[in-house]
């Protein structure tokens, strides 16, 4: 008897709670990056294409999968997102073929997503970190601006790029 009760609790129980917990991730906040979702030609500042980008909802709308290339074929890359309901922040984590890798963290504030990493300290005592921030413009498009800041201000402009969403 014991068994039995066991078995019906662990499938009507699974059930039950698979049910319950059917859209864990369709709160507001895990839609706040749905703006980049899409395949996207990138340009520079200049307007010259730099590469395709596609970013797709995966893990039933739980993350985003972005696939990066560049437009000599070159540079590629991947990063995974995802709204970390416990510490209530968006997080990315990137890797590309050149063995790079970057973790971000952070939020979106109006129409921009934006993701900083931790602080690393130079040789010289200063704190250096990556920002990166996209923003939706009222056409569709977004920028794609990343910064490296010391002590909180910008030094350097790694990556100024525009998508234009093709699908």
């Amino acid at each position: 008897m014991k068994k039995l009760i066991v078995i019906l609790f662990m499938t009507y129980g699974t059930i039950a709670f698979s049910q319950k917990d059917a859209c864990v991730c369709c709160s507001d906040a895990y839609h706040s990056f749905d703006f980049w979702v899409g395949t996207w030609t990138v340009t520079d500042s200049n307007g010259n294409l730099v590469g395709k980008n596609t970013i797709e909802k995966v893990e039933g709308g739980c993350a985003l999968r972005e696939r990066w290339i560049s437009s000599n074929g070159k540079s590629t890359g991947t990063s995974l997102n995802f709204y970390n309901g416990e510490n209530e922040q968006w997080e990315q984590l990137w890797i590309d073929n050149s063995g790079g890798h970057l973790k971000l963290s952070g939020n979106r504030k109006g129409n921009q997503m934006i993701l900083s990493s931790e602080g690393k300290s130079t040789p010289e005592d200063q704190i250096v970190k990556n920002r990166i921030t996209w923003t939706l413009n009222d056409n569709g498009t977004v920028r794609q601006q990343w910064e490296v800041l010391e002590e909180g201000q910008v030094v350097t402009v790694l990556f100024d790029g525009l998508y234009h969403k093709i699908e």
